[in-house]
């Protein structure tokens, strides 16, 4: 069976979904293939929508347990698993019910199978009991990665983990180690501990969430540290093996024990692209060694006709990302002037408290040579963050010397990720000092903390008393 179609896009996550909507609304034919049967992708499924629903949960249980000192004191939570897995659940679904109607709205047509390439201008899409054949004028590729795991350790044992076996809930382990100090292994950690598993983490590097400013990431880390069993960096896993009641874990570092057992492990270590899963060479198509298809600005691989988006083609994977390189390829496609040329990706780590950070971190730019300005105010001093009993997060701004304009921000405390937008705005607005210090922020606000820990750099703060500026 062959099929014609103007576009199809590989994918239906995030950056794929958008592609092919916003092609559709700019006149053309557009065939989406996914190999699930749910339309979303990792992050709806099994990533960014249900790990939030959980790390929710978390928040309410976490707040009703520190609300004592405010005078108000809850009976501890009867914890119903089945009832919190099926909120996750049906968050998803009512969230990809609703892609599938748009889909449908657009005329998209959706076709379930795994797309692989047969030439640059043809797909073979193996479904349960056939094979379509679909011949397309453009392709565009979003099909994204998956979870990195270690050969050596036994995933065939449901007691190790990744992360989307960690959003399954099967159950609540009583001790739960956790491999890998990043996002995933940090928000997978925040929710199982709050729903009652002891938590250790080991990382193999310095801190935890390496890309970030230490810094920023130390009021999460001193948080936790006193939350947790135990937190091990510089650490790396040597061995596990399965045991008739528990995973028997070696180490290797300063302070980690050789062995220690726990009731399930969680392997957090990355995501690999899925570059060398679709037979990109059987197009044409540049595939690098780690399974990224390298693209220019307007997201063209080599290949004339072929567009590559999201996770697929490097870091960071990130679904805002996606979205936006769906968009810029959907509309060089149809004709228009567009090219994927940002200023700043934001990250966010919803852990509690959150970290977000935007623009250029401190050690990139000590790295780069670049000569800068700092100021950091500690939410110590805000009467807002005061008011709901977490004095622990900061904000720090980074400012160029010469000329005052915003180059990087990084805030940690609670709904940090929302917060960094206003700095990511100022940032893709190339907004110096003054534009952010004289711009009226709402009082009593955590959003005030960017203005202050710019006024901290300015040295013109009354809220505390200015740094001593080096003549």
């Amino acid at each position: 069976m062959m099929i014609k179609t103007q576009i199809v896009v590989i994918g239906s996550g995030s950056g794929g979904y958008t592609a092919a909507f916003r092609a559709a609304d700019l006149g053309k034919q557009v065939t989406l293939i996914e190999r699930y049967d749910a339309l979303g992708g990792v992050c709806l499924n099994v990533g960014c929508i249900p790990s939030k629903a959980l790390l929710h949960t978390a928040q309410v249980i976490n707040e009703a347990k520190e609300t004592s000192h405010l005078g108000v004191t809850f009976n501890e939570p009867d914890i119903n698993i089945d009832d919190i897995r099926t909120n996750k659940t049906n968050i998803v679904a009512k969230l990809t019910r609703g892609i599938k109607a748009l889909a449908k709205a657009r005329k998209v047509n959706i076709i379930t199978g795994y797309g692989k390439f047969i030439s640059a201008n043809q797909l073979a899409i193996e479904r349960s009991n056939d094979i379509i054949e679909i011949e397309f004028e453009q392709c565009i590729i979003a099909a994204g990665s998956r979870v990195t795991k270690i050969p050596a350790f036994p995933f065939d044992d449901d007691r190790v983990m990744d992360s989307t076996d960690a959003l399954d809930l099967a159950n609540i382990p009583k001790r739960l180690l956790v491999v890998g100090g990043g996002i995933i292994g940090l928000e997978m950690a925040t929710a199982y501990h709050a729903l009652g598993s002891e938590i250790s983490i080991v990382e193999l590097s310095n801190q935890l969430i390496a890309n970030a400013d230490k810094d920023i990431v130390n009021p999460l880390f001193r948080r936790i540290k006193k939350q947790y069993a135990d937190i091990f960096l510089n650490t790396k896993v040597t061995s596990m093996e399965a045991l008739d009641e528990s995973i028997k874990v070696g180490f290797e570092g300063k302070n980690a024990p050789e062995f220690d057992t726990f009731d399930k492990v969680l392997v957090a270590i990355g995501r690999t692209p899925n570059g060398k899963l679709i037979d990109c060479e059987k197009a044409g198509i540049e595939v690098n060694d780690w399974g990224f298809i390298p693209t220019d600005k307007q997201m063209k691989t080599n290949v004339q006709n072929i567009y590559a988006i999201g996770d697929i083609v490097g870091q960071p994977m990130l679904a805002h990302k996606a979205v936006h390189e769906a968009k810029v390829a959907a509309e060089v496609i149809c004709g228009h002037k567009s090219s994927f040329d940002t200023l700043t990706i934001p990250s966010v780590a919803y852990t509690d408290p959150e970290v977000a950070w935007t623009g250029k971190t401190e050690k990139e730019l000590k790295a780069e040579g670049i000569a800068y300005e700092k100021g950091i105010f500690p939410w110590a001093a805000s009467g807002r963050s005061l008011s709901i009993g977490r004095s622990e997060g900061m904000t720090k701004g980074l400012f160029d010397a010469k000329i005052g304009r915003i180059l990087g921000m990084g805030i940690c405390g609670t709904n940090a990720g929302e917060l960094i937008a206003e700095a990511t705005l100022a940032i893709e607005m190339g907004c110096d000092m003054d534009d952010i210090a004289l711009t009226i922020h709402a009082h009593p606000t955590l959003s005030e903390t960017t203005a202050f820990a710019t006024e901290m750099a300015q040295g013109t703060i009354t809220d505390l008393l200015p740094p001593k500026k080096k003549k």
